[in-house]
């Protein structure tokens, strides 16, 4: 009876711990956290003490008062909550996932077992990665410099690591080879040799997976669901299905089974790897791998959730639904059953555009206006409405049986540019076709990310000699054009915005689809008809009479600040002639920063008020070990105080900046 006493003793000495802690540390907490660092402090402390002390006394037969007010009992409590607390930090320090403004689990399992099984997986797998990687001599390359000798091995030791990795690392490899912006050409072709082979959805996962993306029965949604699957990738795998209840054919996009939980750990993984190797390797910091390697990730994240794709083909349908001009059609999607993980679109019946020739003269329509057509659209996209397919290749552009229209697919993969961007690229078009490097560079300006040019000359004369190798030739090959235009923009160490490099890379690939029909299809000379039909939407005034209306509009809008003209500069004259002329500079006009530095100062006045009670404790601990009198008691009492109070600071001080750190 004695022992169960004293077991709920320690439930209640537990429980206060508990509150206690939680107020000391003062931010939201998670309740499992507090729980087992409680626990784990109850448990710890109380063995410490009774091994170290009340095995040696009859504590239970101890008066109760006695015992509390013992100074060992207080110092078991003091350790206890110091050592709560300093446990709730361990976790925190190693528990990865994002915080939320309130201090909320913004990712991840709120299951501790299931995060710590994660967090052993993602270790293990990642232990996995870089002993591939040293396997395959990346440990050698880590010494090399980049140097046309170096790029051939230095890129099939990159491409074998990818290989044998396998998963999201070879999907990096197939797109790094296509990134002939920032890449060598050694670099472009190695990489260029990594396959992955999918297999397909076993059937159970293929019922679960409609089972969950449906949220309803599958013969309640379509009267028919082939199996055998017309296309398998590694993030998901396509069907051909039938309307239940209109009869209509469609195409069912369904992502794999977990694939969401695999693809954000490998590419955790990937980030991590990257980084390291970034750091440890200059031909790697000088590719830019990390930055690749980021903003792969981010566009596979977006992949992985097909209402993005969803909301790309709407974006899409409605920047092209108010122009006439437009032919090019995009397929519907049924909003009705698409979500996360599954997208149900209009099954179109036609052939890809590589296999068009019969259909187009089946219909009597001209190849040349049917790559007019597409071309054009994809122009109207990329310069006027600034949302565009960002992968044309042949198999995303089919010809429909029953027109004889072009028909854009797969919109997982959407460029979008800025007004400025589609300037900027606008000009670079005008400047090429008048051969005048000095509109190339004006349009360059507007592409790259540092605004600045510090070797403008030299850059001048670069794009110069770019102009002269490109002038009399009957047709510019965009490939041609956009490499010589990258590595120029690599030798100057200019950085593209992110979209302006997919916008190009996507004019490549476009110029090879329409290539499939014309060998002789010039981009460059069809983009300037588009740049003279369209010139209204490229330039603010296109006539006489819009000039007169623009300058109209903007005098109005000029008209209440010409009034107030003379009223300010009478007041400047007068405030110069009295020397009341000052500059405020005021860094807290927002309420963020103001916010911001505000929280940080209080932090570091915290900090300084927790160093200072510590030194001054240690001072005085060190001060009564020279004090023989009774004094000497209250002095190391007070030291002891202090050193629990400035550990309890420095311990909240630390939980609030890992947590800060975890806000996103």
């Amino acid at each position: 009876m004695q022992y169960l006493w004293t077991a709920l003793q320690l439930i209640l000495i537990g429980i206060l711990i508990y509150f206690v802690s939680g107020r000391l540390i003062g931010t939201k907490l998670n309740f499992i956290k507090k729980v087992l660092s409680a626990t784990f402090s109850v448990v710890f402390t109380t063995f410490i003490y009774w091994y170290s002390y009340l095995r040696y006394t009859d504590f239970p037969k101890q008066d109760m008062i006695h015992e509390v007010t013992n100074i060992g009992t207080l110092v078991w409590i003091g350790s206890m909550l110091l050592i709560t607390m300093l446990f709730y930090l361990i976790l925190e320090l190693f528990d990865p996932i994002k915080l939320g403004e309130r201090g909320e689990r913004l990712t991840g399992n709120g299951n501790i077992i299931l995060r710590v099984r994660g967090t052993w997986r993602r270790q293990r797998r990642l232990t996995q990665v870089f002993r591939i990687a040293f396997k395959q001599g990346v440990g050698r390359t880590l010494k090399y410099k980049r140097s046309y000798e170096n790029d051939r091995y230095l890129a099939i030791t990159l491409r074998n690591t990818l290989e044998e990795c396998g998963g999201i690392f070879i999907k990096f490899g197939q797109v790094l080879s296509t990134r002939k912006d920032r890449l060598p050409s050694a670099f472009i072709e190695e990489l260029s040799k990594l396959q992955q082979n999918v297999k397909t959805m076993t059937a159970d996962q293929l019922h679960s997976q409609l089972a969950k993306g449906l949220n309803k029965p599958l013969e309640e949604v379509f009267k028919r669901f082939d199996e055998k699957p017309l296309a398998a990738g590694s993030i998901g795998q396509v069907h051909k299905a039938l309307l239940k209840e209109t009869g209509e054919e469609v195409i069912v996009k369904l992502l794999r089974p977990d694939v969401t939980e695999v693809m954000n750990q490998d590419l955790d993984i990937l980030l991590h790897f990257s980084e390291w190797l970034v750091e440890e390797s200059s031909w790697a910091e000088n590719l830019g791998l990390h930055h690749l390697a980021t903003g792969f990730a981010n566009s596979l994240r977006e992949e992985i959730n097909f209402e993005i794709e969803a909301r790309n083909m709407e974006q899409v349908t409605n920047a092209l639904r108010n122009e006439k001009k437009n032919s090019v059609k995009i397929p519907r999607v049924y909003k009705e059953y698409s979500n996360r993980m599954i997208l149900v679109i209009e099954f179109i019946h036609g052939v890809s555009i590589r296999d068009s020739k019969l259909l187009l003269r089946q219909h009597g329509i001209k190849e040349q206006d049917l790559l007019s057509s597409i071309y054009d659209t994809f122009l109207q996209e990329l310069l006027i409405t600034g949302v565009f397919h960002a992968d044309p290749h042949p198999g995303n552009i089919y010809i429909l049986e029953r027109t004889g229209q072009a028909c854009f697919l797969d919109f997982g993969a959407v460029g979008r540019l800025g007004p400025i961007q589609q300037q900027g690229l606008r000009t670079l078009f005008i400047g090429i076709e008048r051969n005048d490097p000095r509109i190339v560079l004006e349009g360059l300006k507007h592409l790259v990310q540092d605004g600045e040019i510090h070797e403008e000359e030299n850059l001048l004369q670069a794009i110069s000699q770019l102009l002269i190798q490109l002038s009399y030739l009957d047709k510019i090959s965009a490939e041609e054009l956009v490499q010589c235009l990258f590595s120029i923009i690599q030798k100057f160490e200019l950085h593209l915005y992110p979209m302006v490099g997919v916008a190009l890379r996507a004019l490549i690939t476009l110029e090879g689809t329409l290539n499939v029909l014309d060998t002789d299809y010039d981009l460059f000379y069809e983009a300037k008809r588009f740049t003279a039909k369209n010139k209204k939407d490229f330039l603010p005034v296109s006539s006489i009479r819009d000039v007169k209306e623009l300058l109209e509009q903007e005098l109005v809008m000029l008209i209440p600040t010409l009034q107030d003209l003379p009223r300010r500069f009478e007041s400047m004259v007068e405030a110069i002639e009295k020397g009341k002329v000052t500059v405020k500079l005021d860094v807290f006009s927002e309420k963020a920063s103001s916010s911001f530095v505000n929280s940080w100062l209080s932090l570091f006045m915290l900090l300084f008020v927790g160093i200072t009670i510590g030194v001054i404790s240690v001072s005085l601990l060190a001060i009564s070990q020279f004090i023989n009198s009774a004094s000497a008691i209250y002095l190391n009492t007070a030291s002891f105080l202090g050193l629990f109070l400035s550990a309890v600071i420095l311990v909240r001080l630390s939980i609030h900046a890992i947590r800060s750190s975890k806000k996103a």
